[in-house]
């Protein structure tokens, strides 16, 4: 199986790829759209803000070729809010193959933003990338922007509001936390992934 990592500047790219070698997974790291097309496999991971993660996205050229694909896509982190419709991070247009738009979170006197640290997952709907999973499953996340609950939320957690920890329409999925920092509950939702 070819999985593929794209190169698009995200400083997990590292720790996601440590976590899918202990998987047993050898995953390229790339920014070449022949090799991403011809992937089983493809993650789109991401650290950092909406707007230069899609300015490198557009100066790679791979914009088109990310909406194009048919084959399993995973979204970490910025990575997830990438295959969105918008950003309110810098009033980004973003992927668009899932119809959802990313919001900061609304400050809170009691929470603090970014929400950072474990938290636990909740299930809305069947589906095989949750696998396994149990509500209350911990995740570790970092970020200040997430995507409401909305039709193409499989898992929600809570930071004062619920917000989409897991996402997916067609072949596009999306975690917003960091499977590769979450323990064994991120070990076997990439497991899950590997095996869609």
């Amino acid at each position: 199986m070819a999985v593929v990592l794209v190169d698009a500047g995200g400083t997990n790219i590292g720790s996601v790829r440590y976590a899918l070698q202990r998987l047993g997974v050898d995953a390229a790291l790339t920014s070449d759209g022949q090799t991403i097309r011809a992937a089983d496999k493809v993650i789109l991971p991401g650290v950092g803000a909406a707007g230069p993660g899609m300015a490198r996205l557009r100066e790679l050229g791979l914009v088109e070729l990310m909406r194009s694909l048919t084959q399993p896509i995973l979204g970490v982190c910025l990575g997830m809010q990438l295959l969105c419709d918008w950003s309110e991070e810098g009033d980004t247009p973003c992927l668009g193959v899932i119809p959802s738009k990313v919001r900061r979170f609304t400050k809170v006197p009691s929470l603090r933003v970014p929400h950072m640290g474990w938290n636990s997952l909740n299930k809305l709907q069947a589906h095989p990338l949750l696998k396994n999973l149990d509500d209350g499953d911990q995740a570790y996340f970092v970020h200040s922007y997430a995507v409401p609950v909305c039709e193409f939320s499989l898992a929600t957690a809570d930071q004062g509001v619920a917000f989409s920890a897991v996402i997916a329409r067609s072949n596009f999925h999306g975690m917003q936390f960091h499977p590769e920092r979450s323990a064994a509950v991120g070990a076997k939702l990439l497991l899950n992934f590997l095996e869609l």
